[in-house]
């Protein structure tokens, strides 16, 4: 089959440092290519990739300081897939809604996965309008808030194992053990709350997190005071290659999130490790997390501190052993392709 990526160009694929969907397209470039089809990657310059790369922007666009309309280079993106569009057999796109009026007139031949969250006001229209554009959730509860929208599919994000390995070496006894944070410094993503589950368990937390620009007050004024406090220590943005290690030496990741998150990659990352997740039931959480097997699904501080105490006791293997039935990039590939056959005997069926 074959296949064009359409990826976001704010990051490389796979990012160098955060990025949840461009790290996404990449776990699925590759595992397309290694099942034997023939793969076109639009991205940035920087990606790397196994994949036919067409570099779209020299560089990712977060890290150019040159870059001030970002809207400029997407846009002469999506125009070269249009010219190109009719070498594939599906377009799949991982960059929203932006490519929606452009792409209308072949919207048999597209499939967009939703990456963001769905729950706001002015969206709902937008999709109503669009209601001829294929669309796949990354979770059930993603979906939710637009019933009506053309939806063909719902598939989980996956990865491959090496990316995340598991660490048979864990000593559960370590007298240094530590609990993580991943993501980013944002209110919603509940790193205050993590902070406070560490004090009042009186463990060390290690907090491995990037801070965006319109979240730098907030990091200033709320996060940096919580900072002082024994035990509580801030790495900053990490990289690919560092999140093994910190996944898997941790006891526990703590995922305290205060919205609807559409699916967590950061769960995944650290089950592949082998690392429980103790998260809110909120968003993909209860489609991920298996309560008492994979983690623990707390609603309180209380509850979440209680967790703490009872994560060492979890077979981790059998943590790992659950990423690799239900969280692989080969089934996340094999689910995708699934859906590519469905939307080409649609085609084939609306030719006659």
């Amino acid at each position: 089959m074959k296949i064009a990526q359409i990826a976001p160009l704010a990051e490389s694929v796979p990012p160098k440092l955060y990025g949840g969907t461009e790290r996404v397209v990449s776990y699925l470039t590759e595992e397309l290519v290694r099942l034997g089809h023939d793969v076109t990657l639009f991205a940035s310059g920087d990606s790397e990739t196994r994949a036919t790369l067409v570099d779209c922007t020299p560089r990712a666009l977060r890290l150019d300081p040159g870059i001030r309309d970002p809207l400029a280079p997407v846009t002469l993106m999506l125009e070269q897939v249009r010219r190109r569009a009719g070498e594939f057999d599906i377009l799949h796109f991982h960059v929203e809604h932006v490519h929606f009026p452009l792409f209308r007139p072949l919207s048999r031949k597209t499939v967009t996965t939703v990456h963001g969250r769905l729950d706001l006001p002015e969206v709902a229209p937008l999709y109503r309008e669009f209601s001829d554009m294929p669309l796949v959730s990354i979770s059930a509860s993603q979906r939710a808030p637009l019933p009506f929208g053309n939806w063909v599919g719902t598939v989980h994000h996956g990865l491959a194992g090496e990316i995340c390995p598991f660490n048979p070496a864990f000593n559960q006894s370590a007298r240094h053990g530590y609990f993580a944070f991943l993501g980013r410094v944002s209110p919603e993503k509940g790193l205050e709350r993590a902070i406070e589950i560490a004090r009042r368990a009186g463990v060390r937390l290690r907090i491995a997190a990037k801070v965006d620009r319109d979240d730098e007050e907030y990091f200033r004024t709320k996060i940096v005071p919580l900072l002082a406090a024994p035990g509580i220590e801030f790495i900053g943005e990490v990289r690919e290659e560092q999140k093994p290690a910190f996944l898997g030496n941790a006891t526990a990741l703590i995922f305290p999130i205060d919205w609807p998150e559409p699916f967590g990659l950061a769960m995944i990352e650290a089950m592949s490790c082998g690392t429980p997740v103790i998260a809110w039931p909120h968003g993909s959480v209860p489609e991920v997390i298996e309560d008492g097997r994979t983690g623990f699904i707390v609603d309180s501080v209380e509850a979440a501190v209680a967790a703490i105490e009872r994560s060492p006791r979890l077979n981790r293997l059998a943590v790992r052993t659950r990423f690799e039935e239900r969280f692989s990039a080969t089934r996340m590939a094999q689910d995708y392709l699934s859906v590519y056959r469905a939307l080409g005997r649609r085609r084939a069926i609306a030719a006659v």
